[in-house]
């Protein structure tokens, strides 16, 4: 299963932003809804082409509420993700996944009592060093219905697999936190060790070429 993880801007609750709007909560209906890192949206998706097209599907509220919609691809990396950019290109056949590899975006991992946000949730295998964490991604919507909200959207907002993290013990536990991130060029089989903060593990994310020197 390709992954889809999609991290909602520090202003808003990404969770909400998608669930209260009509469009985005019945296209989420038909997905298991995670929450792999603090304020993120992670679905599972049957391949890398059908991740691809659930983000253009998404284009409106990506723009407008999330920070960074990653990939997981298994036939690319077990444990790194791609950027939507880097996940497209290599759907596209302009980057072999072979070539994907070489720059990077290393995001320090935290828990709650290193940082702003919650701790342990479901998906992450967090490693110590510029290793990677597994985790879940986005939803699937369409366009109408942009802007509206509802108030009486709880019973259709259960309905859209708002399911918390396995590793969240009755409340108690939350996901980690992704903070900072770091630009790195892999130039071996190791890459640079995060050095911006103390934190408890890394998530990898490969990113394109024209990302990296953006």
């Amino acid at each position: 299963m390709t992954r889809v993880c999609l991290v909602g801007d520090d202003d808003v609750n990404l969770r909400y932003e998608l669930l209260s709007r009509e469009t985005a909560r019945e296209a989420l209906a038909t997905y298991d809804l995670r929450e792999p890192f603090a304020n993120a949206v992670g679905v599972e998706t049957v391949s890398l082409g059908s991740a691809v097209a659930l983000l253009n599907d998404l284009e409106w509220y990506l723009v407008r509420f999330v920070d960074e919609a990653m990939v997981l691809e298994p036939s690319v990396s077990d444990d790194e993700w791609l950027s939507r950019d880097l996940a497209t290109a290599i759907r596209d056949d302009e980057v072999g996944p072979e070539e994907s590899a070489r720059y990077l975006k290393v995001y320090g991992l935290v828990g709650p009592d290193d940082g702003d946000g919650p701790t342990e949730g479901d998906g992450p295998r967090a490693r110590d060093g510029p290793g990677t964490a597994e985790s879940t991604g986005g939803g699937d919507t369409g366009t109408g219905d942009r802007d509206g909200t509802g108030a009486g959207d709880t019973h259709e907002e259960r309905g859209a697999g708002d399911t918390r993290g396995e590793g969240e013990a009755g409340g108690d536990a939350g996901p980690p936190e992704l903070v900072e991130p770091m630009f790195v060029t892999r130039t071996g089989p190791d890459i640079p060790d995060y050095d911006l903060r103390e934190v408890d593990g890394t998530v990898v994310e490969r990113v394109t070429e024209a990302e990296f020197g953006a």
